[in-house]
């Protein structure tokens, strides 16, 4: 799931997928993906990411298989293969695949790049050097 901080910044790249109407509830409310997948028990963020690895068929058949447990948009009823196709459109690796490019998926919150992981072992040994090599009176 992702942290305020994804959130404040821009949201994440399953953000059009997640908050894409699904259509209108008995009541008039309209629902989206992630109130649907809420709905039925799962967590949102990391079924989005899940079918967002799968292969195309295989992402339409498995989200296919999730709204059509869910009962409470008539309008799946009827037009369950337009909005599953709709809303697959929507996930990352579907935009990824249409323009030709690959899915880079972010870092999770707290995990470190190579960049920070270079600094970090230049600092170590920054200070275990001062630490064993110490200095001269000069400052050398």
């Amino acid at each position: 799931m992702p942290s305020m901080d994804d959130m404040r910044l821009g949201g994440t790249p399953l953000d059009p997928f997640l908050y894409a109407a699904v259509g209108e509830d008995r009541n008039g409310n309209t629902v989206t993906m992630l109130s649907t997948l809420a709905r039925l028990g799962l967590e949102p963020w990391d079924t989005a990411a899940n079918l967002a690895e799968l292969a195309p068929e295989e992402a339409r058949t498995r989200l296919g298989d999730l709204l059509a447990r869910f009962r409470d948009v008539p309008a799946l009823g009827r037009d369950h293969a337009a909005i599953t196709l709709r809303l697959i459109e929507l996930l990352p690796i579907a935009t990824a695949r249409r323009a030709g490019g690959t899915l880079e998926r972010p870092a999770p919150a707290g995990a470190m790049g190579p960049g920070s992981i270079l600094a970090l072992l230049m600092l170590i040994l920054y200070l275990v050097q001062a630490l064993f090599l110490g200095s001269d009176e000069a400052g050398n």
